[in-house]
């Protein structure tokens, strides 16, 4: 190897490209099903951005607290953070928690014990959750002998086992290669899933795209075995060399105005009983997207942040591609959100959820954060998460003197650091 150097210049970025060539584009195959991807934040210095704007807000209680007392009124005592009430209305469904567990689709991470133990947990909390995109055309529907842990009939049962009475539900995604293999049609069918339908729990969420990679498809590493099988229905790239392992890709789908409204037209018309979720990536006309999803009678937007995780996805797009979350409150408190936003992107703890509840969201997703909490305790693991998340998000409301989520505003956050009109 040469001994010429660059110092100052990403020198070993530039050799591992040399080395490998396509594949570098991706993070190492053998990391699949192992690492949950996204953007890193950044922590200043020199050429580096600015802090996330999201995590730089301050939440910032009032001195005089009129729903206080208000509230002392109503209960006859001084009210404290136990008194602040989370049951939240999503996107036609009602929620424990201004909190719903964000897409798991058919990767690896998400599939197997661990999918199932996710949905087990999220069930029993009352917490709506997405089933993510490309489970039955990779894993199969669940009726015809498909591995039933992986398949996504498994998933929705493993949802229904603790549900409680009248809380959570489930939304299923479909992307083009779902449209191709009729996963609605199968689920509005399924007697399996019709307690959830005349419970008025079920919704179907139009993928139009995601945070980590937006302007793309689902992406994952199929082996030699999976690649034949599934060739026929995705785009399969040999990227990562002479081991049998390839790129598999979905395709985003094509979408204008007319094609968004005209979808969700039709899936009111379709199925009737389901409610319309939209998922939108972090695109510059989000706001007009959100708009026009909100106007054709969608039930709930939900906007992936460009922090949002995902099982794959070419490293330069977590790092480069999309707007930020906070940048994308920023444009839709301008033009006007959605009746029910749900937005997502690196969210674990109670300020960052607060934050975002107070500039326009109804509710909040848990991603990469869910995964990892049903990981460490599949038994219960995302029930300790969520009472602990439960905690932080009653001391933070309370200290707003304030005693829903729906009373947030943007009022009680501030920075010096965020663009005027934020």
């Amino acid at each position: 190897m040469s001994d010429l150097s660059a110092p100052g210049f990403p020198e070993e970025e530039v050799r591992r490209r040399a080395r490998a060539g396509a594949a570098a584009a991706f993070p190492p195959p053998g990391s699949y099903g192992q690492v949950l991807f996204g953007a890193e934040p950044r922590t200043g210095g020199p050429g580096a951005d600015a802090l996330d704007a999201l995590d730089a807000l301050r939440i910032v209680p009032p001195v005089f607290m009129p729903q206080r007392l208000a509230k002392l009124i109503d209960l006859g005592r001084e009210p404290d953070y136990r008194d602040v009430e989370l049951v939240t209305a999503i996107g036609g469904f009602t929620s424990a928690l201004p909190v719903y567990v964000s897409a798991t689709g058919s990767t690896r991470a998400a599939g197997g014990d661990l999918g199932l133990a996710l949905g087990r947990q999220a069930g029993a909390l009352g917490l709506p959750m997405v089933i993510g995109e490309n489970v039955v055309p990779v894993n199969g529907y669940g009726r015809l002998g498909e591995a039933a842990d992986r398949a996504l009939l498994g998933r929705l049962r493993a949802y229904t086992e603790d549900l409680p009475d009248g809380l959570g539900g489930v939304a299923v995604q479909q992307s083009t290669e779902d449209a191709d293999a009729e996963v609605w049609n199968l689920v509005y069918s399924d007697p399996a899933a019709l307690p959830l339908l005349e419970s008025g729990r079920l919704a179907f969420e139009l993928k139009v795209g995601q945070g980590a990679k937006p302007g793309l498809g689902g992406m994952t590493v199929l082996d030699a075995e999976a690649a034949a099988r599934l060739g026929d229905r995705y785009g399969l790239d040999p990227v990562f060399g002479e081991d049998g392992r390839v790129l598999r890709a979905g395709t985003p789908g094509t979408f204008t105005a007319e094609i968004l409204r005209q979808q969700i037209r039709l899936m009111r018309n379709n199925f009737p009983r389901a409610r319309v979720w939209v998922k939108l990536h972090p695109g510059r006309d989000v706001a007009e997207a959100a708009r026009v999803a909100a106007e054709a009678g969608a039930d709930a937007v939900t906007v992936d942040g460009a922090e949002g995780g995902t099982g794959w996805a070419p490293g330069v797009f977590p790092a480069q591609v999309g707007l930020p979350l906070a940048e994308c409150l920023r444009r839709l408190a301008a033009a006007g959100p959605p009746p029910c936003l749900l937005v997502s992107g690196r969210m674990w703890e109670g300020g960052r959820a607060v934050k975002s509840l107070a500039l326009g969201a109804r509710a909040v997703g848990l991603g990469r954060a869910a995964l990892l909490a049903a990981a460490e305790d599949p038994e219960a693991g995302l029930v300790r998460f969520a009472d602990c998340l439960a905690l932080e998000l009653r001391l933070l409301i309370s200290a707003l003197g304030k005693y829903a989520p729906a009373a947030l505003e943007r009022a009680d956050v501030w920075s010096p650091d965020v663009p005027p009109g934020f």
